[in-house]
Order: C-alpha cells, then sequence, then structure tokens
C-alpha cells in the first residue's frame, strides 16, 4: 500500500475521521484508522461500531493495499508536518512509514482482517433527500439543541425525521423543551426513523464552506450522509419516538411581536440572577398596554427586572427555565418573532400550556418550552 498526497490534505482528512476513533473501548483496533488503496481510490475510514466516518482522500500517485494504524498519532504527526510537504506513505509488514522532505517516522499497524466490517446501505431500497449543506447545517442546529442525555430514554437521544404533508421534518425533544423544524418541502418518499444526535453533531463538525449539498440516505437500520468527500454511516434508534404534535398547542391566548435579539438580551440578564437561586428559573409576564417583562429573583444576591415593547392585548405570565430559552433564542434566525403562552391549563393534558416561539412570518421552525413551577 502507497499513497502520496500534500501534507494539508492528508491532515484534513486525517482530521475529520479520527474523532470518533477511541481507546476507551474492548476492542483496541477502534483506536485505528483503516487506510484502503483500490483502484486509485484512498479512503481513509473510522468506526466506534454505531458510526463509521469515511474520508475520500485525493492523492497524486498511490499503489493499492490497506493496513489499520493508531488514529490520532498519524493525525498528531501529520498535522505538525509543514502544509506544502509531499508525504508519502508506505506500508509494508504491518508497519507504515512516513515520509515528508527531511522529516520520516515509522508507526506500527495491525492487520485490517481485524478492522469491523462496515455496514452497507441497499442502494435499491434507500430513502433519499438532498438538501443545501447551510440549510441542513442551520435546521440541525436549530433542532440538535433539545435533544436529550438520558440513556435511559433512548429515543429522545436522537434527532426524530419523519414526513408529512409531502414534507420532510425533524424534531427533537428532552421532555421539556421540543424544536421542530421543517427541512424540505415537496418530497414524494415516506420516512420515520430517528437518527443518534451525537451522529448529527459529526456531520455538523464535517461541513465546511465548500460544501453546497448534502446527500441523506435511510434505510431500516441505517443512515448516510454524503457531504464532499465525506461519508458518516450511522445506526439508527431503534425506540418509538413520541408523536410530538400531540404536544404543540393549535394557538396561544396570549401572543406578542418582539424584538429576538431584545428578548435574549434581557433572558440573558434574568439568567444571570436565576441561576444563583434554587432553580434556574425566569418568569415572562405581559402588561397592558405594551410592555413583556422578563424577572427572577435570587433572595442571597437580588433580583432583576427588565422590559421590553411591544403590544399587549391581554395580561398574562408563565414561568420557565431561563437556559432553555436563551438557547431557543440563540438558534433561532430573523430579527423579529412571536412568543405566544397560556395561563389557562390544557383540557387534554391536564398541565399548564407551554410558551411558543416561532418567526415572526413564517411557521418553518417553532421552538416549545415547558411551564414551570415557581
Amino acid at each position: 500500500m502507497e499513497i502520496e498526497a500534500l501534507a494539508e490534505k492528508l491532515s484534513k482528512a486525517l482530521n475529520n475521521v479520527s474523532r470518533i476513533a477511541t481507546s476507551k473501548v474492548t476492542l483496541p483496533v477502534l483506536n485505528n484508522v483503516l487506510i484502503k488503496v483500490k483502484n486509485k481510490q484512498v479512503s481513509l475510514i473510522t468506526t466506534n461500531l454505531d458510526m463509521a466516518i469515511i474520508d475520500f482522500l485525493p492523492v497524486s500517485s498511490s499503489k493499492d493495499g490497506v493496513i489499520t494504524v493508531p488514529a490520532k498519532l498519524l493525525a498528531d504527526f501529520i498535522s505538525t508536518l509543514p502544509k506544502e510537504a509531499k508525504t508519502k506513505i508506505s506500508a509494508k509488514d504491518n508497519k507504515i512509514t512516513i515520509k515528508a522532505d527531511k522529516y520520516s517516522s515509522t508507526i506500527n499497524g495491525t492487520p485490517a482482517d481485524d478492522f469491523p466490517e462496515l455496514p452497507e446501505i441497499d442502494e435499491e431500497k434507500a430513502v433519499v433527500f438532498k438538501i443545501g449543506a447551510e440549510e441542513f447545517k442551520n435546521g440541525m442546529n436549530q433542532v440538535v439543541v433539545a435533544s436529550s442525555n438520558d440513556l435511559n430514554r433512548p429515543a429522545l437521544t436522537g434527532i426524530h425525521f419523519y414526513t408529512a404533508d409531502k414534507s420532510l421534518y425533524v424534531v427533537a425533544t428532552d421532555g421539556y423543551r421540543v424544536a421542530k423544524k421543517q427541512l424540505v418541502k415537496n418530497v414524494q418518499s415516506e420516512i420515520k426513523v430517528t437518527v443518534p444526535s451525537n451522529s448529527i453533531q459529526e456531520v455538523l463538525r464535517s461541513i465546511n464552506d465548500e460544501m453546497e449539498e448534502i446527500e441523506i440516505s435511510f434505510n431500516e437500520d441505517l443512515v448516510r450522509f454524503r457531504l464532499g468527500e465525506i461519508e458518516i454511516v450511522s445506526k439508527l434508534i431503534d425506540a418509538e419516538y413520541p408523536n410530538i404534535d400531540n404536544f404543540i398547542p393549535k394557538s396561544s391566548d396570549i401572543e406578542l411581536e418582539v424584538s429576538r435579539e431584545e428578548l435574549l438580551r434581557i433572558a440573558k440578564l434574568a439568567g444571570l440572577f436565576a441561576r444563583h437561586g434554587a432553580n434556574d428559573v425566569i418568569t415572562c409576564e405581559s402588561k397592558k398596554p405594551d410592555t413583556l417583562s422578563v424577572y427572577s429573583v435570587a433572595n442571597e444576591f437580588g433580583e432583576n427586572d427588565s422590559i421590553i415593547e411591544t403590544k399587549v392585548a391581554k395580561e398574562g405570565k408563565i414561568s420557565i427555565t431561563s437556559r432553555y430559552l436563551i438557547d431557543a433564542l440563540n438558534v433561532m434566525d430573523g430579527e423579529d418573532i412571536i412568543v405566544g403562552f397560556s395561563e389557562d391549563i390544557d383540557q387534554n393534558s391536564n398541565i399548564a400550556k407551554p410558551m411558543i416561539i416561532r418567526k415572526k412570518k413564517s411557521n418553518d421552525y417553532i421552538h416549545i418550552l415547558m411551564p414551570v413551577s415557581v
């Protein structure tokens, strides 16, 4: 096996794949990167058994062969070389030799037979969607913030992809908040799957400014993201996802049009005091004729009350977790947003209705925050 490429391109590819290579597993080979050359195509591959990252590396020359070597060590070595150095990697007797200008090193590897076999998408049965890279990045950032880390509820640790009304939607919830985004319009296929949030995070980390489009392929138990020279294949979460639409109120008694930037500022101010109290809670209160007040109290440190001007048709208040409100406002786009809430109890669930945050002239993204008691 032999490849030759610029150190800069080789370093970039190794950094892309080495993120999921880890020594904290029972299989030492999962700490390695598989370097595979076949018919002049060079692929660098890592896996943690739940997910695999493949980078198809452009090279100036190559010879067929395959080997695995420690991913972090190789990535760190290559990243230290001068960017424009022509770097040659050759393999023999389960070792690789790296030569670049006056630099040389040998790294012990292991046979490729020890590397786990990678799962493959069934191309004939796959459901495929294509979306602009920037659209995908913005949409995923808007929902992934609401996903859960609770492994006791595996479905909620993922992002749910589903089709409805000829659109592809993504949704996430941790049980205390919900984020829903219309990702692709006018779709013909149907899908209902849940992708692990950490797999989505890896896709987001792999997106760069040169990428224009992402192809997403689903089958029964796998998803594959193709972006430029990178492929990320992940297992799907085998757990029933809750019907989030049942938790989204059809309307709110109180709806206010506010500046997103200004609301974010006063939410942060109130949050400074909220985090010093017994819990991370702030209260939003609409007051006639024209203000929304956001306040919090920390007995030991003091209190905060800030207002934002808006038209108020009805007075009311709701208490929510400040961090969740800040997270929602940080990922929203647009200057003006609509904030809706109610003081009434939902007749179906017998609990207080949540706060709904959406863009002023679009329903393609909504963020829902459950109320808390104070």
